[in-house]
């Protein structure tokens, strides 16, 4: 399996798995959290297909990659990918990231520039910002994100299970087609990684402020959210980004969930498509 190890100063040996399938113009996914690189598979057997180079990592404390115990914030994780395109030389590169891989997209560009940055799409993303504040009266109190933190820590397996079961999938909501096998597969994703890891990202996708991020970034960015996301509110997130954007556009999807890539894949793959190829 393909490896890319990076690492500042006082770490060693991290390594981030990645999967890089075809040829043509590179499209970079970036996963949410607690998942990996593996949630993005309707996207990646999609665009394989269309003619694109797809890659996608499992960011650093999840899926495959090593569960560092440090290193889990926004600064990191864009470095991460900065690393990993220098490393393939990737050229002309579309981003593509969902809820907390949304910020990652905005933070590794805004941070490392766009040389190698063609387009980028955030989907049911973190920014601008998801915890209250004086200047974010529209956010979450900490305490909803306390709460995540103390769920994840007294048990995990059944955190990772009430999640897609309910609000990430839109599967508690009346006349909602569950799917089991799409629940397991969530579970799966998220055991695979760290704890640490994981907890610690609670506070990098909640507290992260990108608003400076988004007003730095000059390539197209396609922002796309569903007006149903229980995880990531619509109207504290989609609206503001978009309006940040020097050249954002924005979609909205009438009651589509946080997790539409996967549950609303033909839409949304078709909308990517259109969005990469105009």
């Amino acid at each position: 399996m393909p490896y890319i190890t990076v690492g500042k100063e006082n770490e060693t040996n991290i390594d981030i798995y990645y999967k890089d399938w075809g040829t043509g113009q590179p499209i970079v996914f970036s996963h949410g959290w607690p998942l990996s690189s593996d949630d993005w598979d309707a996207q990646m057997v999609f665009f394989v297909n269309n003619g694109f180079r797809v890659i996608a990592h499992d960011r650093r404390g999840h899926g495959r990659s090593t569960q560092t115990d440090g290193g889990h914030d926004m600064d990191h994780y864009a470095d991460d990918v900065a690393a990993l395109t220098k490393h393939l030389d990737l050229k002309k590169a579309i981003h593509i990231g969902h809820s907390t891989g949304g910020g990652e997209v905005v933070h590794y560009i805004a941070r490392h520039g766009e040389d190698r940055v063609a387009k980028a799409a955030i989907l049911g993303a973190v920014p601008p910002l998801m915890v209250k504040t004086d200047k974010n009266p529209g956010g979450l109190p900490k305490s909803v994100f306390d709460d995540l933190q103390a769920q994840l820590a007294a048990n995990r397996a059944q955190f990772y299970y009430d999640l897609p079961a309910g609000p990430f999938y839109g599967f508690n909501r009346p006349g909602a087609k569950k799917s089991d096998a799409v629940i397991w597969n969530w579970w799966r994703q998220g055991m695979m990684g760290g704890a640490k890891a994981h907890y610690d990202g609670i506070v990098a996708f909640s507290q992260t402020d990108f608003t400076e991020d988004l007003k730095k970034i000059n390539v197209p960015v396609l922002v796309m959210h569903g007006d149903d996301d229980q995880i990531v509110s619509y109207a504290d997130s989609a609206p503001l980004s978009a309006k940040l954007l020097k050249n954002g556009r924005s979609k909205t999807y009438k009651g589509f969930p946080h997790g539409m890539p996967t549950t609303e894949a033909e839409t949304i793959n078709k909308d990517l498509l259109a969005f990469i190829t105009s």
